[in-house]
């Protein structure tokens, strides 16, 4: 049955995102509609949307995001803020809908296609690598590994977790916690509704400004009013949650998690430093990590970048990838 592609307007193609994605070979929160909504009314005013659906006879098989600024074509999203990116495509059609889809968008004004944050697992992956390696081609294709998202595989219990960490970093974890218990004092807190979610986000922001430079500047006004609306729709569709932890009644550490596909992604953190010796920004993910094995959840993400605390907690290497694509 023959493939064909139509461009429609976000309203026009939402619903059919949302039936589409938890079927899709990569299926993440970066991906739904209702985060692409929000990245788009925060960043997107000096792009044009091109939303493109691929169906095979009546039925929709794969949906492209992009967008258009002057020559280049991209997926719609940002590698500031959107860790994971990728057509959403059933796996079973990957081959003949990214064919026909790559046809149409050929069809289209620019000079460059790039598709960014695309994870390894992606099938979209899989079918550019053998794109170029093909003579026949009508476009030169350069992959590059663009970050790493380290993961853990989480086993059913935190004694086996431990078990999966090297001696030391197991020692150095234990000896951690014992030395924050004995502090004194020391009170987790989880926020997963509405209730209370404004003022845990007000600490949620000193701790991330106060934490590392880097952080502070990341956080323009910009960034501030994009993580406040994911933060209130997603901990309010039960996705989101902020896990905080504080030291005599001081919030010491607070990191902002979202539960999806029966994972935990680590999206972003802060700590006071003022805590240092007792390592609450290490010891919060950790708890995070154990609370998410203890309602039996797959895996603990903690997406971009390499930072040493996330091999520590046993993260191994997932590697991003940014796919460019231009005219021959």
């Amino acid at each position: 049955m023959a493939y064909t592609v139509t461009k429609h307007s976000f309203n026009e193609i939402r619903e059919t995102w949302k039936a589409l994605l938890p079927r899709a070979a990569v299926n993440t929160v970066f991906l739904t509609p209702r985060w692409h909504k929000l990245w788009w009314d925060a960043f997107g005013a000096d792009q044009e949307a091109v939303y493109l659906q691929v169906d095979q006879g009546a039925s929709p098989v794969a949906i492209a995001p992009l967008q258009l600024a002057q020559d280049t074509l991209s997926l719609a999203g940002s590698t500031e803020v959107c860790d994971y990116l990728d057509v959403i495509l059933l796996e079973e059609h990957c081959t003949s809908a990214l064919s026909v889809l790559l046809e149409h968008i050929s069809k289209l004004s620019w000079s460059t296609l790039v598709l960014h944050s695309i994870p390894s697992e992606s099938p979209t992956l899989s079918f550019l690598r053998q794109l170029s390696v093909d003579p026949e081609n009508p476009f030169t294709v350069s992959i590059e590994q663009e970050d790493v998202c380290p993961r853990v595989d989480l086993p059913s219990d935190w004694e086996s977790y431990l078990m999966m960490l090297s001696k030391k970093d197991r020692h150095e974890l234990r000896r951690k916690f014992r030395r924050l218990e004995s502090a004194g004092g020391v009170q987790y807190k989880i926020t997963a509704s509405a209730d209370g979610l404004q003022q845990e986000m007000e600490h949620f922001f000193r701790l991330m400004r106060t934490s590392r430079e880097d952080k502070a500047a990341f956080m323009t006004p910009e960034k501030e009013t994009f993580f406040r609306n994911i933060a209130e729709t997603f901990v309010g569709a039960g996705i989101g949650k902020i896990f905080s932890l504080t030291v005599d009644g001081v919030h010491a550490a607070a990191i902002l998690c979202f539960d999806y596909n029966n994972q935990r992604l680590l999206y972003n953190s802060g700590f006071d430093h003022q805590f240092s010796s007792l390592s609450v920004g290490l010891l919060l993910k950790a708890y995070a990590l154990r609370d998410a094995i203890e309602h039996g959840m797959s895996r603990y993400d903690f997406l971009r970048g390499n930072e040493p605390y996330k091999y520590d907690l046993g993260g191994v290497d997932s590697p991003i990838y940014q796919c460019t694509i231009q005219r021959r």
